[in-house]
C-alpha cells in the first residue's frame, strides 16, 4: 500500500506540491496523467486548480467537481523536492 497525500499547494499552472505521509514532499504536473477532458477539464480553468484539497478520508487531491488521483498514481509519477527547494520555501 502506498501513501497517502496529506498537504497539496497549487504551485503554477496544472502543477502541485504535494506532501506525502512521512513528510516527503514531491512535485507533479497533473497534465502528465491524463488527458484534460471530461471530469478533468475544469483544470485547464486556474482558478477551479486551485480549489484543490485534500480529503483524508481518501487519502488525496479532490477539486469541487469530483475530480481527484490515485494517490499511488501521484506518488509514482511525481519527482521528489530537491532538498534546497523544500527548506527555502520554510524559511
Amino acid at each position: 500500500m502506498g501513501k497517502d497525500v496529506v498537504a497539496a499547494e497549487p504551485i503554477g499552472p496544472l502543477r502541485l506540491r504535494l506532501t506525502f505521509e512521512g513528510g516527503e514532499r514531491r512535485e507533479i504536473a497533473v497534465d502528465s496523467l491524463v488527458p484534460l477532458e471530461g471530469v478533468f477539464e475544469r483544470l485547464r480553468d486556474s482558478d477551479f486548480f486551485r480549489q484543490v484539497q485534500v480529503n483524508p478520508e481518501i487519502g488525496t487531491v479532490v477539486w469541487p467537481n469530483g475530480a481527484d488521483f490515485c494517490p499511488d498514481v501521484l506518488y509514482e509519477k511525481s519527482k521528489p523536492v530537491p532538498e534546497d527547494r523544500t527548506s527555502a520555501s520554510l524559511r
